[in-house]
């Protein structure tokens, strides 16, 4: 969530750090700011609402500067207004924030008790107000900010510009991504490589700890310690190429589309057609020592990691919990020795999921990490990184990281078995056969695109809507609630298609469509009668099946999806495009804002 850019440069650094911003709104956000360092002044413009706002207001107040920081905030502490917009500034400092400062309240009472005054709600205004207090001390910019940071408690990345160094802005990170990039005769701060993508290509991550000094003449980093330190300059390989949609009329509708590609080219890492076995990137551990994995996650991937519960029990025989990551460290869970943590993110920087890490590798876990960002927090931590090659998903609704989560998971409990000694070489080639088919499965859902949105109709004007499915299809029924909650705006529950009958059929009526997950297998039967039992008090029943379930109960419903036959170990990845397309297609139908719903953000970086 949120965006930080900033500039070090030869020339006016307004207009690129707003299109720096434009290339973050995919984060979500509410409100947005520039401020510029110029003739010993701090030009601060904000604006709330989307970034044409703030557009508006620099032409018609410009900001002159060769040095600037910019920001896209999604609110935390006070409400989405211009007085809560970064960046916040006092007379001789400026900065932008992203995290959370947990010890805002006692530090915001000390500063009062000194006479400061502040303008907004936020948590932010504290950590401007400590830094300009050791200015007026007599303090040098390194020393004031050295002073303030071992104060916060929380999690932040800042960007912070001072006024009487126009040619100077000072960076830190602690528990948010913060990335350094390297120009010619200009240096940059970014939230992500995709922020600096048209400014540079060579880029440093900070570590967890790192602060950074940078001018015109490069970038000075020390450590949580104040050690002065290198940090390893890459090429990013980002480019503003990855953030435009082409032909489509929205970001998710392009990453639904591209999700054969992906999950083609993430396979390609972990599987070996011609040898058909599953190669998983170099182990330091013996997986087969492995006796229990506990899998932790947030949102769509929290049900990607309940998917892959049902496959690493079915086909490795190892016990799985699941935890969802706010509740995860809360419960004390009890872990056991060598155990297998398993952390699942498309951004790698989830701040629960980051900080439940942490506490599983405390606790002597083997950590491994599914991830879509392979420079991530989670990423450089883990001791196993699985990572997904979905590439940049800009849409704020998750669609084909999800699907690249499935492939991966479903690749490593295949490798768990093979290790167990629990699938023979007959057995791990039919496996591999099966998922090089889901592309071209994938391709064949994605050919019914047409007639969900002639069906996107029938949903749009309901209130509320319910999903079933069993086995890993009740997963399925959870994230398609969450699609359609997520960017339509309509309240929509998932349940175990066996449960509706203790208490959620209740709510059945002629007004709540029920989406129901059954393609043709061993749980078709069961799953009909539960969706018989919804038809038989009035419900309206959309089945998304494949032709022989079609036939054989599509009769009295409302709407049927036809879907290719699959075998069932890829079923979810193919099942998953008809719940995001139904999803996608109501929400174009209501009007709303597919792609930058309101109150998300992409990456949750504050627990």
């Amino acid at each position: 969530m949120c965006g930080i850019i900033g500039i070090v440069g030869e020339r006016d650094v307004a207009a690129r750090l707003v299109d720096g911003l434009r290339r973050m709104e995919y984060r979500g956000y509410d409100s947005a700011g520039v401020c510029t360092v110029t003739e010993g002044k701090l030009l601060r413009r904000r604006a709330e609402g989307k970034l044409v706002n703030l557009v508006d207001e620099l032409a018609e107040n410009p900001a002159e500067g060769t040095t600037g920081i910019a920001h896209t905030r999604w609110a935390t502490h006070g409400a989405p207004t211009e007085a809560n917009a970064h960046p916040h500034a006092t007379q001789q400092v400026a900065l932008v924030h992203n995290g959370i400062i947990e010890n805002f309240k006692e530090l915001r009472d000390e500063l009062r008790r000194d006479g400061r005054v502040f303008e907004s709600e936020t948590d932010t205004e504290v950590v401007v107000h400590l830094i300009s207090r050791r200015i007026e001390e007599g303090m040098e910019p390194e020393e004031a900010v050295a002073a303030v940071l071992p104060r916060l408690r929380g999690a932040f990345a800042l960007a912070i510009a001072f006024r009487d160094y126009p040619d100077m802005l000072i960076g830190a990170r602690l528990g948010s991504p913060l990335v350094v990039g390297y120009g010619e005769s200009e240096m940059y701060l970014g939230s992500d490589a995709l922020a600096l993508a048209p400014l540079t290509q060579q880029i440093a991550y900070l570590e967890e700890g790192d602060w950074v000094t940078i001018t015109g003449e490069g970038a000075k980093v020390r450590d949580l310690d104040g050690n002065t330190v290198e940090r390893k300059v890459q090429t990013s390989g980002a480019t503003a190429a990855m953030i435009e949609k082409g032909n489509y009329a929205h970001f998710m509708q392009k990453e639904i589309f591209e999700q054969p590609t992906v999950v083609a080219q993430t396979l390609r890492s972990y599987l070996r057609p011609g040898e058909q076995r599953v190669a998983l990137p170099q182990i330091d551990f013996d997986i087969s020592a492995i006796d229990r994995v506990t899998i932790v996650a947030c949102g769509t991937s929290y049900y990607a990691g309940m998917v892959a519960k049902y496959w690493f029990e079915q086909f490795a025989r190892v016990p799985v919990d699941i935890d969802y990551a706010s509740e995860f460290r809360y419960r004390q869970p009890v872990l056991p020795t060598g155990g297998l943590a398993l952390f699942i993110s498309q951004s790698g920087e989830t701040a629960d999921t980051l900080a439940a890490l942490r506490h599983c590798r405390e606790q002597g876990q083997v950590i491994a990490a599914v991830v879509n960002v392979p420079t991530s927090s989670m990423a450089r931590e883990a001791d196993l990184l699985l990572p997904t090659h979905a590439g940049p998903e800009i849409g704020v609704a998750s669609t084909k990281a999800f699907t690249c989560q499935l492939a991966v998971l479903a690749a490593l409990a295949a490798h768990f078995a093979v290790k167990k000694g629990l699938l023979n070489r007959n057995e791990e080639a039919i496996i591999v056969k099966h998922l090089m088919e889901a592309p071209a499965c994938l391709n064949a859902a994605l050919d019914h695109d047409e007639e969900i949105a002639d069906m996107a109709h029938l949903i749009a004007p309901a209130r509320d809507v319910l999903y079933l499915g069993r086995g890993a299809d009740f997963p399925l029924a959870l994230e398609g609630a969450l699609k359609l909650k997520e960017i339509s705006y309509i309240h929509a529950e998932g349940y175990a298609a066996g449960e509706m009958k203790h208490g959620p059929i209740a709510l059945i009526d002629n007004a709540v469509p029920v989406i129901v997950l059954a393609p043709s297998g061993h749980l078709f039967e069961k799953t009909v009668s539960n969706m018989q039992e919804v038809q038989a008090r009035g419900g309206k029943v959309v089945l998304i099946s494949d032709a022989k379930g079609i036939e054989e109960a599509g009769e009295n419903c409302m709407a049927v999806i036809e879907m290719p036959k699959v075998h069932p170990l890829i079923a979810p990845l193919v099942y998953a495009v008809p719940v995001q397309l139904l999803a996608y297609h109501v929400a174009v139908a209501k009007g709303t804002d597919v792609d930058q719903p309101r109150n998300l953000a992409k990456s949750v970086t504050v627990e």
